[in-house]
């Protein structure tokens, strides 16, 4: 009764804390319904299943812990080197002088505070629907109070087939800031959309994007969250995909005290195909590190695949944490579903926390998992030792050639290869101190 009332007494204070803002009759009643889940749920605790391995408490309480902020000018921002629509946000609020023209062929954008004052918009349909769909079976509540009182983001829908890749840059420059951010993406048939993220975004940052692809649409997703030591974050993804739709998504993390990244994915129409995955480098010695990866795929038609693989490289304490599961609904007969979870220990103080799960109530399935947890293959650092490569250079090679196939899960070589490159950058960097 006592931690019931605890968590109460914190959601309550969390809400007291937050405005929501003055919108128009769409986004006031989608914010309304958002509130009373995070309500009735209540903001997360470690005894919640799905919190047992992650401690919520700095994600959820009053203040956010102060982010000494990170400097990152030894290092070209990465995506730099490709053609782009650029979207930059500074600590939450858009920032049009750093922005370019939000006119795109193939794609409509929006910003939320925006649209969200109109009466009337086609983000209506998406805006916290499918955040509330995936409330169940799995409660996620700062997913919620982010729908109630996120003040800014983009909607975007693409129309056909993007001429470039949207790029969301978010900027950290205030050491306290607090961000809520919310983005809609709607991907009409047969339309193809590119979106990038980068950047720490704040102290605290916790944000929501809503994925609606429609039939034969296709959504690709490559992110990467900054290299900031005392970020922390909570970041959610929920998709819907339509029949012949592709969805892919890539997320690189990198330092950060603390960071939670869901994905809920529900594949509703046949033969869709949804592929997500992300690679993770914690090094304690700079500070704490722990990630979080937390995955929920639904299987709601016929002939559908899903695809997850993750990669954590973890040294000096680190924590990794890895909850994935796979739902095979009744009637979701040729569902092909894998899922692959695994860790690189560098020494004997970091760990790996795994759950993966499968739960399928169709017959004609081929559904798999694994999740393994490691030290260097002494074997292959003989083998380049032998051949006069440095241990600490082997070392870094073996890691990177670990990573790739979380990598090659990216659909376009150039920002795959723009991954490898960074990961190089930052592993030569640390071997230099």
């Amino acid at each position: 009764m006592a931690v019931a009332q605890a968590r109460q007494d914190l959601t309550d204070s969390r809400i007291a804390s937050l405005s929501l803002p003055k919108d128009g009759l769409w986004a006031h009643t989608a914010r309304e319904a958002a509130l009373a889940r995070c309500r009735a749920m209540g903001l997360p605790g470690r005894r919640d299943e799905y919190w047992r391995y992650t401690d919520p408490t700095t994600l959820s309480q009053i203040t956010a812990p102060r982010a000494a902020l990170f400097d990152d000018s030894d290092e070209a921002p990465i995506f730099e080197g490709q053609d782009r629509l650029r979207i930059v946000f500074v600590d939450g609020v858009f920032d049009p002088a750093q922005s370019d023209d939000l006119s795109l062929a193939g794609i409509e954008i929006d910003r939320l505070a925006d649209a969200a004052r109109k009466d009337i918009h086609w983000a209506r349909d998406i805006y916290g629907v499918l955040e509330a769909s995936g409330q169940a079976p799995v409660a996620r509540p700062l997913a919620a109070l982010n729908t109630a009182f996120a003040s800014d983001g983009v909607l975007i829908r693409a129309t056909g087939h993007a001429a470039k890749p949207v790029s969301l840059v978010y900027l950290h420059r205030a050491e306290a800031s607090d961000v809520i951010l919310h983005h809609v993406i709607r991907v009409e048939p047969g339309a193809e959309l590119t979106l990038l993220e980068n950047g720490p975004a704040a102290a605290r940052v916790n944000t929501c994007m809503e994925i609606s692809l429609a039939d034969g649409a296709s959504f690709h997703h490559v992110r990467a969250q900054g290299r900031d030591r005392e970020r922390r974050a909570a970041t959610h993804i929920f998709a819907r995909l339509g029949a012949e739709s592709r969805y892919k998504s890539f997320t690189l993390t990198a330092n950060g005290v603390l960071t939670r990244n869901e994905h809920v994915i529900e594949l509703t129409g046949d033969d869709a195909s949804a592929h997500v995955a992300g690679a993770a480098l914690g090094d304690g010695k700079t500070g704490a590190f722990h990630h979080d990866d937390t995955v929920f795929v639904t299987h709601d038609a016929e002939r559908c695949e899903s695809r997850q693989v993750f990669k954590k490289v973890l040294r000096n304490g680190a924590v990794g944490v890895f909850q994935g599961k796979i739902l095979v609904k009744p009637g979701a007969q040729k569902t092909d579903g894998y899922q692959i979870s695994q860790s690189l220990l560098l020494d004997e103080d970091s760990s790996f926390l795994a759950k993966p799960e499968l739960e399928i109530y169709a017959d004609d399935v081929k559904c798999s998992h694994g999740s393994t947890t490691g030290a260097i293959d002494e074997g292959a650092l003989f083998y380049l030792r032998a051949r006069g490569v440095p241990r600490e250079v082997a070392t870094d090679l073996l890691v990177l050639a670990f990573i790739d196939e979380a990598i090659q899960e990216i659909e376009h070589e150039g920002l795959a290869d723009d991954i490898r490159a960074r990961l190089q950058q930052w592993l030569e960097r640390r071997r230099q101190g």
